[in-house]
């Protein structure tokens, strides 16, 4: 292994981590209808745990309503227990071949819990790029220490620095997501 292998893989699971912080983000309720929202409900279909979005078309009728239209219609009532019971704050209603998912206005307290859970959402992703800076200046430290290697002390440090330079770029992306989703939810 040599520097830039290091530095490449650094770079990789700070971009899987960011990405993943995005993709959970998708999932937090601000207000508007978003087909995020209820595309990874667990649907028991046919004793098996499902997503919703393998079992129905999902669309976005208006700002606070979706349209979920099952690919079985049989499995219209067990998909709407599940989007009851999914805790996501939603009313689902059965409307002919469709179900109809309403997505109100989150009050006051609920806007705040989630603006909270966000925070700790960014921090533990933040958590994530940090290890992944702490493990990338171990194995520089272990290829200055294996004179083997080749790598010089020079070498190391500006390799610490690219590190050092990656953690900030993508805390401060993982800070910028999460400050545009508190004002999404903040927004009323």
């Amino acid at each position: 292994m040599d520097i830039d292998t290091v530095l490449l893989e650094a770079e990789d699971k700070m971009t899987a981590g960011t990405e993943y912080f995005q993709r959970e983000l998708r999932g937090v309720r601000t207000g508007r209808a978003t087909t995020a929202l209820v595309e990874h409900v667990k649907v028991d279909y046919y004793g098996s745990s499902t997503d919703l979005r393998e079992l129905a078309g999902i669309t976005v009728a208006d700002a606070t309503t979706l349209m979920v239209k099952p690919f079985d219609p049989g499995s219209k009532s067990e998909i709407v227990k599940a989007i009851e019971s999914a805790g996501i704050g939603v009313r689902a209603v059965a409307e002919g071949n469709a179900i109809r998912v309403s997505v109100p206005a989150p009050s006051a307290d609920r806007r705040k819990r989630l603006a909270t859970q966000v925070r700790k959402m960014s921090e533990d992703s933040k958590v994530v790029v940090r290890n992944e800076r702490r493990d990338a200046n171990n194995a520089v430290d272990a290829l200055l220490a294996d004179k083997k290697s080749g790598v010089t002390e020079d070498q190391a440090k500006r390799a610490k620095e690219s590190i050092d330079e990656l953690t900030k770029q993508f805390t401060t992306k993982i800070d910028e997501l999460a400050a545009k989703k508190i004002a999404e939810i903040e927004e009323i």
